[in-house]
This record gives C-alpha cells, sequence and structure tokens, in this order.
C-alpha cells in the first residue's frame, strides 16, 4: 500500500513539475548581468534578453550587478529561489574565481549550474591615442622602458579583463599598475579620458570607439583573428608570442532549480541562439555561437576550472 501511494505521489510530483516547466515563465524573468552597463557581459546579456523576451512572452529584464569579478552576481544568484525566475550572465570568471579566491560565499561546483555556454569571443588589447605605442610590440618595449609608468584598467579585481591583463603582463616580463572599476563600463571610460593608458576588454567593447578614433586598438587577445576585426592581429603575431586569451560567457542558475524547469530554460536559450538575426547581432559584438544541452555545458564549465586552477597556480596570480 505504502508503495503504491509513494509511486502514485512521484508520479504526481514529475508530472507537476513538467507541467510548470512547459509554462515556465509566467512572470519576467532576472537575468543578473556580471557587469556594468556598457560592459562585454551586459551587451552580450541583452541581446539574449532581447530574444528570450520574444519566446517568452514575458520580460527577461537585465539586472547589472557589477563587482568583484563576478562574485557578487553569482553570490546573488546562488542564494536566490530556485525557481528559475533568477539567471546569471557570466564570463569565463565564474571558472577561475575558485582559484582566485581562498573564501567563497558560495561553492561553484555545488551550487551552481551552468544552463547553456553562449558563446566565445577574444578580448582586444586597447591604449589611449595619447600613447605612443602602435603595437603590441611597442607597448612591451614601453613598458619595459618605464616601469610602472603605464596603468591598465580591469573591471574588477579577478574579472576577465583584470585576468587576461595579468597574463600579459607575466608573459611580456613588464611592470604595469593594475587599476580596477566597477565594471568594464567604467574601466572604458577611464581609458576614453586617459586616466589610464591600457585596458584589455571586449570586442564589442572596444570597437566602437577605435573606429571613431577615440581609442587605439592593437590586437586580439585570441588564438586566431577575430571575424568581428579581421584586420587586427592577435597579440601573438603581433609582437608577443605564446600569449592566448578568449572569454566566454554562459547562462546560470542555481543547482537546486528543478531540472524540468533548466531544461525549458536551456531548450529556450538554444532557440535564441539558432535565430538568424540574434545570431548576426552576437556576430556584430565578435562572439562566436556555441551552445549545448545542459550535461555538455556542465562539462565545460567543470573542465574550464580544472584548467584555470593550473594556469592561475602556475602564474602565481591572486586577488586576495
Amino acid at each position: 500500500m505504502h508503495k503504491k501511494m509513494i509511486t502514485i505521489t512521484l508520479a504526481a510530483c514529475c508530472v507537476a513539475g513538467s507541467a510548470t516547466a512547459a509554462g515556465f515563465p509566467e512572470r519576467p524573468v532576472r537575468m543578473v548581468a556580471a557587469s556594468a552597463a556598457g560592459g562585454g557581459t551586459d551587451i552580450i546579456a541583452r541581446l539574449l534578453a532581447h530574444k528570450l523576451t520574444d519566446i517568452w512572452g514575458q520580460q527577461a529584464i537585465v539586472d547589472n550587478r557589477p563587482g568583484g569579478g563576478g562574485v557578487i552576481a553569482t553570490d546573488i544568484t546562488a542564494k536566490a529561489v530556485p525557481d528559475g525566475y533568477t539567471l546569471l550572465l557570466q564570463s569565463v570568471g565564474i571558472s577561475y574565481a575558485p582559484a582566485l579566491y581562498k573564501k567563497l560565499p558560495f561553492d561553484v561546483r555545488r551550487d551552481i549550474a551552468a544552463v547553456t555556454i553562449v558563446g566565445s569571443q577574444p578580448f582586444v588589447v586597447a591604449v589611449h591615442p595619447s600613447l605612443p605605442a602602435k603595437s603590441v610590440a611597442d607597448l612591451v618595449q614601453l613598458a619595459k622602458a618605464k616601469p610602472g609608468d603605464i596603468r591598465f584598467a580591469s573591471g574588477g579585481v579577478s574579472g576577465a579583463s583584470h585576468l587576461g591583463s595579468e597574463l600579459f603582463r607575466v608573459t611580456a616580463g613588464v611592470n604595469m599598475v593594475h587599476v580596477p572599476y566597477k565594471g568594464t563600463g567604467p574601466g572604458t571610460t577611464a581609458l576614453l579620458t586617459g586616466e589610464v593608458q591600457m585596458a584589455i576588454a571586449g570586442v564589442g567593447t572596444i570597437l566602437p570607439h577605435a573606429k571613431s578614433g577615440k581609442l587605439r586598438a592593437l590586437a586580439v587577445t585570441g588564438a586566431k583573428r577575430s571575424p568581428a576585426a579581421p584586420d587586427l592581429p592577435t597579440v601573438a603575431e603581433n609582437g608577443l608570442p605564446g600569449y592566448a586569451f578568449d572569454v566566454w560567457y554562459g547562462v546560470f542558475a542555481s543547482s537546486k532549480t528543478p531540472r524540468a524547469t533548466l531544461q525549458k530554460i536551456n531548450a529556450d536559450a538554444n532557440t535564441a541562439l539558432r535565430d538568424a538575426e540574434t545570431a548576426k547581432r552576437f556576430a556584430g559584438a565578435g562572439i562566436d555561437l556555441i551552445g549545448g544541452g545542459l550535461e555538455e555545458s556542465n562539462q565545460y564549465l567543470r573542465a574550464e576550472m580544472t584548467k584555470w586552477a593550473k594556469v592561475i597556480r602556475e602564474a602565481g596570480i591572486t586577488a586576495d
């Protein structure tokens, strides 16, 4: 009798869970972006949110929560009600935060589930026009000639722009001063005003300013040239062999979110990424789309965590 009741109860729960997921969402969905407005993560969050709003018939609202290299935004998501109505749009930073910080208010492996990996892009090494560097080789030479004179911006300690810049500094063997800001947007503004002389940031963030002549783009950070900026050489081509840094972005949720809901969000996000107009907009922002299922996305996250733990340990980079 008890066995029969348990079976019926479980079946009812499964049906109810499926029905709930099928009707998801029934109200606006909050997408917490680990970036200030105008930053690379913010741009990608808004592109995806725009299409998801169309698919869902409910608003996907971007909530910018910059700072702490994405720790603030990730903590909000980890502690949110696990019902799918709070999602996180975060960069590669979520995979290396555990290796950078001795203490985090969450455990990525335990508390966070990858919903899908949106895509990846190289960053761009950019300088203020007042700096007499026309190439990466020039920049390295200037930094070696005047140790500590060049100040570089980042979107926050341990953020993607910080890690990419530290990797640049270590690879080049130069001494440059890190100036962290609360998000890529404010960091880019500092570069535009000449408050700092250099920054490494997303293609979509840098290129509009480079095209207007307000910044000078030197190279892309990836292992290959970007379709969004085919005339820009890679850092390795342009004077710093051995350097490569790509940034990926993903949608995440609390790991306690019902699997059926995660599957629904995953399916809808992949539908959004397959939309021709949306894909065109992502390409314009320099994003190579990835997508994929739940298992595939979580395997991707775990592999990246393992890779970055090794890189950070060997480079001796810390955030504490």
